[in-house]
């Protein structure tokens, strides 16, 4: 698959069929978060695979009060009715937590706690999400979630950051996206 059509066409997948991803395949994403860039090299990020349907359903719980929470105090409409159902139905999570003291340089810069680790990190989700795309899955970056809580459920030591939930599994409906222009968001300095 051409890189370009890779990324117009990978969407955030929100209704998974069920259907198990295979182990191949799980190394594949893997190894193409692996593959990211982070500041100096540091290489920030884990991996925890969730497959089991009670750590699954643990995460849903805390989501879920997290959901509520947000919704209470945001106000934002949206929220009250915004299904997270997928987090039960991917066949796998991907819990990508990053280790702040893997930060780089910008650790020691005026400004306080480096946030390198989190942009590695976040390179590692979209090398994941398009992998998984490439491979025919379907994939959501989730982030509607306490740190502590999913810190909690899967056991992590308290200086550990997780990142980001990336949920895969067998595509169902996908609705197509819209973007901005991106010239719209563009400046130019000559």
């Amino acid at each position: 698959m051409d890189v370009f059509d890779a990324i117009i066409g990978r969407r955030s997948c929100r209704k998974f069929l069920p259907g198990a991803v295979s182990d191949a395949d799980i190394e594949k994403i893997l190894e193409a978060g692996n593959w990211a860039p982070s500041p100096a090299n540091q290489q920030p990020w884990e991996f925890v695979v969730i497959t089991d349907p009670g750590i699954k359903a643990r995460i849903f719980t805390e989501s879920e009060a997290c959901r509520k929470k947000l919704f209470e105090r945001s106000g934002w409409k949206w929220l009250e009715k915004f299904s997270i159902d997928f987090v039960k139905e991917a066949a796998v999570i991907v819990a990508v937590v990053g280790d702040p003291r893997k930060s780089g340089a910008d650790m020691f810069l005026d400004e306080g706690a480096g946030r390198g680790y989190l942009e590695g990190c976040s390179a590692a989700v979209q090398n994941m999400m398009l992998a998984a795309h490439a491979l025919g899955l379907g994939s959501l970056w989730f982030s509607l979630f306490e740190a502590a809580a999913v810190r909690q459920v899967l056991g992590l030591d308290a200086g550990k950051d997780p990142v980001a939930l990336l949920c895969i599994g067998r595509p169902g409906t996908v609705p197509a996206s819209k973007r901005k222009d991106f010239r719209e968001k563009t400046t130019y300095l000559r």
